[in-house]
């Protein structure tokens, strides 16, 4: 019989998965698989348990919020790329950027389903410096909320807290004075957000509606930079157009690349997938080609979009 490792957060978004978890582990089994089920028990259990027991399951199924999935991820890149198995992912967390991505439904019962008999996607993994992330490296205004939002407070009233906690940190937004290169350019400027990612929207807020060419299996990267504003009214836009999804005016560059270097003269908080990810002065992404196969729906194309 097949093995599969179900690997889950208690604590992720309000904690529903244990009102699902006996439905969950039922489709598993119905699906063929002899099932290892492990809650984790800390932070970095999942990657720690992964990296230690992975090699023993011909597929791994993750279920908690993003940061959750970053740990699965992380795991299973340890290991040598021919002997990582196939990945589904339940998501249960507060905004589950990278699963609207990938198309993969909330509905945890539906998600399972998917995950024991989904189609395989191969899809691209960032590496920063020498950790992975999977969907967005990101540094600047509002990028420390996802994981300075108290978790009972998102439990408690889910995505607006994390409008709450943006509100709160308006009166002390600040900008870096960085460089980025990129493949075939360059940009010198005070930066007041940048995100390098592979994904259509970050933090549940920051929709990339105008990527759209976006393909998570390229080997490129999307990076969005907006600009010091240089006026009261200029941020004011900024700011609602970070609420709304809705990008306007001239202050940010978009581009696409497989490599990048960040440096600036003071250490710069960054976030990746939603955890905090250190504060350093040099940062080096670079994009790992098709390093992940995730079971999705239908095949992705570009934008996360289901082929016909």
């Amino acid at each position: 019989m097949r093995k599969l490792l179900f690997v889950y957060n208690t604590r992720s978004g309000k904690g529903l998965i244990k009102n699902c978890l006996s439905d969950i582990i039922d489709i598993f089994t119905r699906a063929g698989y002899d099932v290892t089920a492990r809650p984790t028990q800390s932070r970095l259990d999942a990657y720690n348990y992964i990296r230690a027991h992975g090699g023993e399951f011909c597929r791994i199924v993750v279920s908690g919020g993003d940061g959750t999935l970053n740990e699965g991820v992380k795991g299973l890149m340890s290991f040598e790329k021919e002997k990582r198995v196939p990945m589904g992912y339940i998501p249960a967390g507060t905004t589950n950027d990278f699963a609207s991505t990938l198309n993969i439904p909330k509905d945890m019962t539906e998600a399972a389903r998917l995950a024991a008999g989904g189609a395989p996607f191969d899809c691209d993994v960032g590496n920063f410096n020498d950790r992975t992330f999977n969907y967005v490296a990101a540094f600047g205004a509002f990028t420390d909320v996802s994981y300075d939002t108290p978790q009972e407070f998102k439990n408690l009233i889910g995505h607006a807290a994390y409008v709450w906690e943006g509100i709160k940190r308006l009166p002390s937004l600040t900008s870096y004075r960085v460089s980025i290169k990129y493949d075939g350019g360059e940009i010198n400027d005070d930066v007041f957000l940048c995100a390098i990612m592979n994904a259509t929207s970050i933090g549940g807020i920051v929709s990339t509606e105008k990527f759209v060419d976006v393909n998570l299996s390229d080997g490129l990267f999307e990076m969005i930079v907006f600009r010091r504003p240089t006026s009261p009214i200029e941020l004011q836009s900024v700011i609602t157009g970070l609420l709304k999804g809705k990008m306007s005016g001239s202050g940010y560059s978009i581009v696409k690349s497989s490599h990048f270097e960040i440096t600036s003269d003071e250490d710069v908080k960054w976030t990746l997938d939603g955890e905090y990810g250190g504060e350093v002065k040099n940062a080096v992404i670079d994009v790992l080609p098709s390093a992940i196969t995730f079971i999705v729906g239908e095949p992705l194309l570009s934008g996360g979009e289901n082929s016909n």
